[in-house]
Formats: structure tokens, C-alpha cells, sequence
């Protein structure tokens, strides 16, 4: 008996995802855990793998369109095994729910002469096609019973030659159907240049632009930048790094964690600034829920580490491995991603060489910390000598509206103090 493909929910917070491509082809045959097809969240991506075996019987919707979770999304079953389609597909022409596919425009690829030769397309491909200048007649279509979609003149235009001539580009004798007009009729020797490509946002990116622009809108940021002596930290660093390896301890703790440590103590003393802005209030976490930015292939995300505060230097480098791991697989909970999970987050450039720079709040929270490489700067080492010593930066930026200049001040000096004395037992 055929089996509903359904679009999984990610969390409680996701009501749609974007459906991203599907690895199997309708008639392909499908065994329980291959990979079927891949969809976004506004916040990250996700691969599914088949749940029964079989061969895939239909596909309701396309890449690119926003589908309600625990939508039918396919079909499962036997070859040449009848099937009903789910309500939501029951008026489209084939078993495909989505705009582009459920509307299509057909007509003779010779109008004026009356030919049998007929192009398939849908609304959303050719009006893409007309504004990316793709002549749509040579396209050959990926969609349901041979139809041109989207994802067709998208990779024509992605892969198409930088130039092509007049008649190399529609033929000898035909004009393209876009825009046929004499004043279109081209020379020989006229030469179209594709200057450059258009590139469509993912998901991520988009939410990410959203939120740093309402960011940006929407609270008063400032930035304050201080720099602490590293010398313990990179002693830390090269003993746990030597322990790694001889097995005396089971985790490379790298100097973020340390960092990140310290960033915890320091909350812990500073409530105020472990808290989210509510406009006429604020809301103090009593723990540390420590958000840190990790850069995927997919963008960044920054997912929440709950109660960080109990744990061991160990035991929070263990944990913020394994959640910088599950975001560049794409299989963390979405809900450790919201900006509400977090109390207050941790972005570190350092691994880049950046000196120094500005990192923007995500709001609800009062403030987050930028941490940069670390760079030998002259100090005095007493008695009128003076020496170079490596100092890490840290670059504080706050929410003006939840603190104060001073009150931020001090938790970013705390942060540096904590840094410069960390202790840690064997």
C-alpha cells in the first residue's frame, strides 16, 4: 500500500519549510534510509531520508516552494500501484500542489504554421525567464510530463556560455518568443554579453539579513573594545592540547572554550546583562544560556547551549563541539537556534586574523561579545621595562537602551580579568 510522504516538523516554532531538491525522481526506486529530499527552516537545512522501501509514485511539490510541516509532500509504493491524491492536490493536473506546476502555459513551439511541437511551462519559469533573458524554446524541461520549471531556466542561465551571437543564441531563422518584434531582430555579428549572474538568496540568508537589519533598526547599539593579556590562556591551550593527544584528557579544549568559560563567570556576576529587553522590562535569566556563532556551508547560526553554567571547562567543550557539529550537518533543533533561546552570545573571528571589529546584537538580547585574534602588543612588565605581550581583544557591543555605558564598561573588564586569572584543577 502506498505511503504519504510527509514534510517533518523541526521544532515547535516551524510552520513551513522550503523545500530544497529532491534526490529521487518520480518511477525511481526507493529504499528505507536513502536520502529523499532536502528543505530548509528559516533557520537552517535539513536532509530526509526515506522511511519505507519502495518506488517514489509522485511528487507534490517543487524545489523552492514553502510547504506547511506534515504536508504530504510524495508518494511511496508499488510500481504501477493506483493511487488518490491528498485533498490539497486533488485540482491540480498532475499529483504536484505547488503554483508553478499545478498552472501551465502550452502552446506551439511555431504558432504561425500550426505544429505539433508543443512547449510545456509554468508561470513562474517563464516569467523568469523573460527578466533573466533565457529563450526559453531550446530549454528542456525537468518537470512533470517534460514541463520547463523554474529550476530549468535557473541552471540555463547559471551555465550559459559568457556570450553568444544573434543566431547562435535563437537559431538561424527564429526569434526568440520573448518580446518578438522586428526592432529584436538581431545582426549577425551583434554580440550578447551576460555581464553577470544572478544568484538567488537561500533561506538562511535571508533571515539573516531580516534580523541584522531589524537589529540594527530596532535597538540602540554601541560598542566598547578592550584587550586582555593572553599569556595564561595560551598556556592553558598548549597544556590541554598535549593532554589531548596523550589521552590524559578526551577533549581538545581550544581557547573559545576558555573564552567562553570566562564569559559565564562573568554573567554570573553581571545578571543584567545575562537578560533579554522586553521594552518596559527585562527579563534576568538565573542561568547562563550561551548563544556562539558558528560558520557553515550553509550560513551562520548560532544555537543556544542551555545551563552552561554548570558545566566543567571540559564538559562545556564537549558540549559546544557537538552543537557546532550538529549546525554544519544541518541537523540541530531549530529551537536552539531562535534568538530567545539564547541569554547571551558569543562571536569569535579570532581563528581568522580579524583585529577587530562589531559584532550586532540578536535581539531580544542586551548585548553580545566579538572576540578577536590575538596580536603581541608592548606592555610594562615593571621597573621601567617593557616587553611584547599577546593580547586578545574583546569587543563588547550593547543594547544603550538596557545599559549603561559604565555597567557595560565593567562586565567587559570582568571578562578580561577572568580571562588573565583562569584557573583550572588537573
Amino acid at each position: 500500500m502506498a505511503e504519504f510522504v510527509i514534510m517533518p516538523r523541526q521544532g515547535q516554532s516551524v510552520e513551513t519549510c522550503i523545500l530544497g531538491q529532491w534526490y529521487k525522481e518520480v518511477g525511481d526506486t526507493v529504499k528505507s534510509g536513502d536520502l529523499l529530499f532536502s528543505y530548509e527552516t528559516d533557520k537552517a537545512a535539513f536532509d530526509e531520508e526515506a522511511k519505507s522501501d519502495g518506488v517514489l509514485l509522485a511528487i507534490f511539490y517543487n524545489p523552492g516552494d514553502e510547504v506547511p510541516v506534515l504536508a504530504n509532500i510524495g508518494l511511496i509504493g508499488e510500481a504501477g500501484e493506483e493511487f488518490e491524491l491528498p485533498e490539497q492536490q486533488s485540482s491540480a493536473e498532475t499529483p504536484e500542489a505547488s503554483d508553478e506546476v499545478a498552472k501551465v502555459i502550452e502552446f506551439s513551439l511555431d504558432p504561425d504554421q500550426g505544429g505539433d511541437e508543443r512547449i510545456r511551462i509554468s508561470p513562474l519559469a517563464r516569467n523568469m525567464a523573460i527578466k533573466l533573458g533565457v529563450d526559453y524554446t531550446v530549454l528542456e524541461g525537468t518537470g512533470p510530463q517534460g514541463r520547463i520549471i523554474a529550476r530549468d531556466v535557473e541552471s540555463y542561465s547559471l551555465n550559459e556560455k559568457s556570450y553568444k551571437t544573434g543566431r547562435e543564441l535563437y537559431g538561424p531563422d527564429e526569434i526568440s518568443p520573448i518580446n518578438k518584434t522586428e526592432s529584436n531582430i538581431l545582426p549577425e555579428n551583434i554580440v550578447l554579453r551576460q555581464e553577470y549572474d544572478l544568484k538567488p538568496l537561500t533561506n538562511i540568508r535571508k533571515l539573516i539579513a531580516k534580523s541584522m537589519h531589524q537589529s540594527l533598526q530596532n535597538s540602540a547599539q554601541l560598542t566598547h573594545h578592550l584587550s586582555a593579556d593572553a599569556r595564561k590562556l595560551l598556556s592553558y591551550r598548549k597544556k590541554f592540547k598535549a593532554d589531548f593527544q596523550t589521552g590524559k584528557i578526551s577533549e581538545n579544549i581550544t581557547i573559545n572554550d576558555m573564552v567562553c568559560y570566562a564569559v559565564i563567570r562573568s554573567l554570573k556576576k553581571f545578571p543584567q546583562v545575562n537578560a533579554h529587553f522586553m521594552g518596559d522590562q527585562m527579563k534576568i535569566f538565573r542561568k547562563v544560556n550561551l548563544g556562539f556563532a558558528v560558520d557553515t556551508d550553509r550560513g551562520l547560526m548560532v544555537p543556544a547551549l542551555k545551563d552552561a553554567d554548570d558545566l566543567s571547562i571540559g564538559g562545556l567543550s564537549n558540549q559546544l563541539g557537538k552543537l557546532a557539529d550538529n549546525c554544519r550537518k544541518g541537523n540541530i533543533n531549530p529551537d536552539l537556534l531562535n534568538p530567545e533561546a539564547a541569554s547571551f552570545t558569543v562571536s569569535n573571528l579570532g581563528n581568522y586574523g580579524v583585529e577587530i571589529f562589531t559584532p550586532v546584537i540578536n535581539l531580544p538580547q542586551t548585548a553580545i561579545l566579538g572576540v578577536n585574534t590575538i596580536i603581541p602588543r608592548p606592555m610594562d612588565l615593571g621597573d621601567g621595562v617593557y616587553g611584547f605581550v599577546p593580547m586578545i581583544g574583546l569587543s563588547l557591543t550593547y543594547d544603550h537602551r538596557a545599559l549603561d555605558g559604565g555597567e557595560a564598561t565593567r562586565f567587559l573588564s570582568d571578562i578580561a580579568r577572568e580571562i588573565e586569572n583562569l584557573v583550572f584543577v588537573s
